[in-house]
């Protein structure tokens, strides 16, 4: 892959690929290089270079976002390459900015951002070793513990506890590092490097961890909170929580699988989903809001009208909603907002198709990206879905796996397809044709993989032909059978599955306690 790079930045490469004559020359290189010879060596994976460049930090921030990003002297934007040698050597030059005392340059940096780092699947950088999201939250924990150890043992300058920087970060907390994060948010005051917490994700914690460190993040300044895997956040748990923390600047709210179900509500209940509304409603920069796998039947409007701002995305697959919601969804002033929508798990043909069509219609305008996987779209229906999705000329991303079409209706979307200007991703069903006859929707996990599989490559190939002979080399045409990359449950998947395995046990042990007792 070739990007344009200047002469200056072809010689900022020279330069730092001889690592040794860099660092001994580091001293006499003027301040406004640092962001260019930094980038040069990210993109070379100079490890010792990048710590040298840190350590000896001139300037007043460091915002990886844009130092990695495309700029004039080199356009290709470097900000989802999460390589571990890079990122370490960043943090320890962090730390051993602070301990150098020796450095020629005057300590001006107030402010380090990391936040830009986008973790992606696929990595380029030489090492193909990563460091995501959760190797990052634990690394600069350990390097704030240690970095405060080492300066009430030592001998320090007294200017070095003079230094005060920001370092604005999205934590990833779970069991297996909450202790380790806890330690460094305490400490926080003490330390010369400040943990910022703009987002929060926590998984496999229990509610007490959750809301003891949920705290200490200061909430004032968190824009995305996620709550995701294995933590037993229940309806009841969320009013607590919003009544007790507050969060101004909150922007994106990710909450459990099974925080409401409306199933089994009381009056009491009803009441406190009226409060959680009422609640988000004064979180005045909320914008993307997600609770999959929840029971909401009928009470969508409880729970969204008393906001403020619209949506700008919003997730509501497997959450049970019936003609009133959709109804709702279609004509609030969110619908004309809508950024991203996943509708997953819900029989759109069968329930509310014009309900459905005119929510589209009103988010046509603004609309990047639509999930509808398991919504029962079948072959009749094609036709007056590529109706409803001639307008959205603005989509850049179509997933629609867990449907029961067949390989020729598929061919005539994919013709449809591929005049939708900025469309970059589509997650395709396996075609019905491939699986036994007689299968039935929606398809369960044992039975997801009994397709013929030569037929599916067979289909996928005309799929991706007839991208081809359209010019649409751009769109990337895929079916991930078990659910799209998620770069945090890929980095935790082993902490994940022994949590998975341990409550299975659990279940099973007190399954055959009660049987015992009853026999």
């Amino acid at each position: 892959r070739t990007t344009m790079k200047s002469l200056r930045f072809i010689s900022a490469e020279a330069f730092v690929s001889n690592a040794e004559f860099a660092r001994r020359n580091l001293g006499a290189v003027a301040h406004d290089l640092f962001p260019l010879l930094f980038k040069a060596s990210y993109l070379l994976e100079q490890g010792e270079v990048i710590h040298d460049l840190v350590e000896n930090w001139p300037l007043f921030d460091f915002n990886m976002g844009k130092l990695l990003g495309a700029t004039l002297d080199c356009q290709e934007d470097l900000s989802h390459r999460t390589c571990s040698v890079c990122l370490e050597s960043c943090l320890t030059g962090l730390r051993d900015y602070v301990l150098n005392q020796s450095s020629p340059y005057m300590k001006k940096l107030k402010v380090v951002d990391l936040t830009g780092i986008k973790d992606v699947e696929v990595q380029f950088c030489k090492c193909k070793k990563t460091m995501g999201r959760w190797a990052r939250t634990q690394l600069l924990s350990k390097l704030c513990s240690e970095l405060l150890v080492y300066l009430q043992q030592a001998q320090c300058n007294p200017g070095t506890f003079e230094i005060s920087i920001n370092v604005l970060i999205d934590l990833f907390v779970t069991e297996r590092n909450y202790e380790l994060v806890v330690q460094a948010l305490l400490k926080k005051c003490s330390c010369p490097l400040k943990i910022c917490c703009v987002a929060f994700r926590s998984d496999n914690l229990t509610l007490q961890k959750f809301f003891y460190i949920i705290k200490l993040t200061d909430p004032s300044l968190l824009r995305k909170l996620e709550i995701v895997h294995n933590v037993h956040l229940e309806m009841e748990h969320l009013e607590i929580l919003f009544n007790s923390i507050h969060f101004p600047l909150l922007m994106s709210l990710t909450l459990p699988a099974r925080t409401f179900n409306v199933r089994r509500f009381t009056a009491t209940d009803e009441q406190m989903l009226s409060n959680i509304g009422e609640k988000m409603g004064e979180m005045t920069q909320l914008a993307e809001l997600s609770m999959s796998f929840s029971i909401l039947t009928g009470r969508i409007q409880k729970l969204l009208s008393p906001l403020k701002t619209p949506l700008k995305m919003l997730d509501v697959s497997n959450c049970s909603l019936n003609h009133a919601d959709m109804a709702y969804l279609a004509n609030s002033f969110h619908a004309n907002h809508l950024e991203a929508l996943d509708l997953s798990g819900h029989d759109i043909p069968e329930l509310y198709p014009s309900t459905f069509f005119k929510l589209l219609s009103h988010c046509s305008s603004v609309l990047r990206s639509l999930t509808l996987e398991d919504c029962n779209i079948q072959d009749t229906h094609v036709n007056m879905l590529i109706l409803g999705l001639s307008p959205c000329q603005k989509l850049q991303e179509l997933k629609f796996i867990g449907n029961p079409l067949s390989s020729q209706a598929l061919r005539h979307f994919f013709t449809f397809l591929c005049e939708l200007p900025m469309l970059k991703n589509v997650e395709f069903p396996v075609p019905r044709d491939c699986y036994p006859i007689g299968i039935t929707y929606p398809i369960d996990d044992a039975s997801l993989c009994r397709f013929d599989h030569q037929k599916y490559e067979r289909v996928a190939e005309e799929l991706n032909l007839i991208l081809l002979q359209a010019n649409r080399e751009d769109v990337k045409a895929s079916t991930p059978l078990f659910g799209s990359y998620d770069a945090a449950v890929q980095e935790t998947n082993n902490e994940l599955g022994a949590y998975l395995i341990k409550s299975f046990k659990e279940t099973l042990e007190k399954f055959t306690t009660s049987f015992n007792k009853m026999s």
